[in-house]
């Protein structure tokens, strides 16, 4: 899957391996997941949930599994163990490590787990989800999903049990992946002015009383409102190997970790991680000058020459991701809500073989159009299987007679402004609206480069739906059912405000199954409803390239989610 241009082999096992080290060694290691500021300790709200947070939160927490290079699902074995103890009914059963703890030396318990479902199964009224359509308490981005899936919550002995079981009303295809890490309950039951026992009670009894104090900290306590002052650390104890460091954000410049003392597993390899708020289009000569260890930078066709111009001093990394480029239509207003003929001109327009020949194909030979979400091209059998069944390849190449028909057929009027909202600076995503207006200006748009640096940020445009289109990519992993929060009708992820029963339909019966063969039938079904009423178009999958200071060991390339940080803790100077 990874190719590497120096340096030693990359190790078989797509999960961590064993590096050896005992004791953290002194030292810095820098890396920019681009210029977009850290959100908060809280990752798991819809305005959180970024990579421009995880890479930083990841590293703090600990939990029972992580994704594995290819995509697989490793267990974090230091921190805990679970198994399905029975598959019908499905019930699974968590096993937290007896020496884990929080930084404050607080111990890692089934109250925390407690929390973690109650904050996605607890409606505004005081009731557990029926069918994830109320309102949640909690603003989990993944809604009330687990309250749907499991009403009675995780099951244990006492509140500071280390084992806990969680029993399914029905199954769920990604259970392997619905509990993880989980925030300190001991933080939120303190700062809603109850004991640690309490906060339990109140879940357990579904008292408004305290949960509703407890959710409005967990909602907004943990946010990050004023760029360089961090929280105070009594509120934010972490489960993994780096913390804050005291002092450690500088507004705009970087925010510095430290490594847990407390933490009683695997100590991180190297004594602090800075993450750099730098643009993307900075990071190749920010590795040169040695202000950056590590860089993961978009790939355009300048980077591979740009690094390999630098010489022996950096190590380049390339292979396959689960990244994908899209465009997503606003269906909350403008011009495209409730227009399916507005969607198709615009469809027909945008020339999607020219920005992969252009921007993808220098630095990917084998990179094609793709023509689907759930599924990528490189899984080949089956992509062929889904795409033949679910698209006729009408909007491949730009046809701007159908375009220019289906524009006045929409009734709209020559100059209609659709602005391309994206996260920037971003060199290539500037290039691909480029080329969209050049295209679809022929027609009758006016494509605006509505590029922001606050994209992504709290109350940005992306959350406020202040765009016609928005342009940026997803993280896909070995997850199979993510895409629910994304295409179902009013779930955190739907930004656009998407809405198909149909597909809501076909969400509800794979996310209730653990049957390949209907994964594969539900996502034909997915993909063609969401190519016909045109949610979205796809562009194409992103070639990955990382490099890095070649004194560095441990670096590992990924395809998945996590991006190349996912075991940065195993990062190292070469002694």
């Amino acid at each position: 899957m990874a190719e590497e241009t120096e340096g030693s082999a990359e190790p078989t096992d797509s999960c961590k391996v064993d590096t050896g080290v005992t004791e953290t060694a002194d030292g810095n290691i820098s890396y920019s997941a681009g210029e977009v500021q850290w959100a908060g300790y809280n990752g798991n709200l819809p305005d959180t949930y970024s990579t421009y947070n995880s890479v930083i939160n990841d590293r703090m927490f600990s939990g029972f599994m992580y994704f594995g290079t290819d995509g697989t699902i490793c267990q974090d074995e230091e921190f805990g163990s679970f198994e399905a103890v029975s598959e019908d009914p499905l019930q699974v059963q968590y096993t937290i490590s007896d020496d884990a703890v929080w930084s404050d030396g607080t111990p890692i318990t089934y109250a925390d787990y407690l929390l973690d479902w109650a904050t996605q199964a607890v409606t505004t009224d005081g009731t557990i989800s029926e069918d994830a359509s109320e309102t949640p308490l909690f603003n989990s981005v993944s809604g009330l999903t687990l309250g749907d899936y499991v009403p009675e919550g995780p099951q244990a002995d006492s509140a500071d049990a280390k084992t806990f079981q969680y029993d399914y009303e029905r199954v769920y295809a990604d259970w392997q992946l619905m509990v993880t890490s989980a925030f300190p309950a001991h933080v939120v039951a303190d700062q809603a002015g109850v004991s640690l026992e309490e906060l339990v009670t109140a879940i357990e009894e579904l008292d408004m009383s305290v949960l509703e104090p407890a959710a409005e900290f967990w909602n907004t306590g943990w946010l990050s409102s004023t760029p360089g002052e961090l929280p105070d650390p009594s509120i934010v104890p972490v489960s993994g190997q780096y913390t804050l460091k005291e002092d450690g954000w500088v507004a705009g410049q970087s925010l510095t970790l430290t490594a847990n003392e407390e933490f009683w597993g695997t100590p991180p390899a190297t004594k602090e991680l800075t993450y750099r708020f730098a643009a993307a289009d900075t990071h190749v000569q920010a590795l040169q000058n040695g202000d950056l260890d590590v860089i993961e930078p978009q790939a355009t066709v300048d980077t591979i020459p740009q690094l390999e111009q630098i010489g022996s001093s950096v190590t380049t990394l390339t292979g396959q991701t689960l990244i994908w480029e899209h465009l997503d239509y606003n269906f909350a207003n403008g011009v495209f809500a409730d227009n399916l003929a507005a969607r198709e001109a615009f469809a027909y327009c945008v020339p999607r073989q020219k920005i992969v020949d252009d921007l993808i194909a220098p630095i990917d030979e084998g990179a094609v159009v793709m023509n689907a979400r759930e599924v990528f091209p490189y899984q080949t059998e089956k992509y062929d299987e889904v795409t033949a069944e679910s698209y006729d390849g009408r909007y491949d190449e730009v046809d701007l007679e159908m375009a220019t028909e289906k524009f006045a057929e929409a009734g709209l009027e020559e100059g209609t402004e659709i602005r391309i909202g994206y996260s920037a600076p971003n060199p290539r995503r500037a290039d691909e609206v480029a080329a969209i207006k050049s295209s679809c200006d022929q027609v009758g748009f006016n494509i605006v480069d509505a590029g922001n640096a606050d994209f992504f940020a709290a109350g940005g445009a992306l959350e406020t739906g202040d765009w016609e289109i928005a342009l940026f990519a997803w993280a896909g992993s070995g997850q199979i059912a993510s895409g629910q929060n994304i295409y179902a009708t009013d779930r955190p992820q739907n930004f656009g405000g998407y809405s198909n029963e149909t597909v809501d339909e076909a969400w509800n019966t794979l996310a209730s199954s653990v049957d390949e063969s209907v994964h594969l039938e539900q996502t034909k079904i997915i993909e063609k409803e969401l190519w016909d009423t045109l949610y979205g178009i796809p562009l194409f999958a992103h070639p990955g390239v990382v490099a890095h200071t070649s004194s560095l060991e441990n670096v590992r390339f990924t395809a998945a989610q996590d991006g190349i940080v996912w075991n940065a803790e195993q990062w190292a100077r070469a002694s």
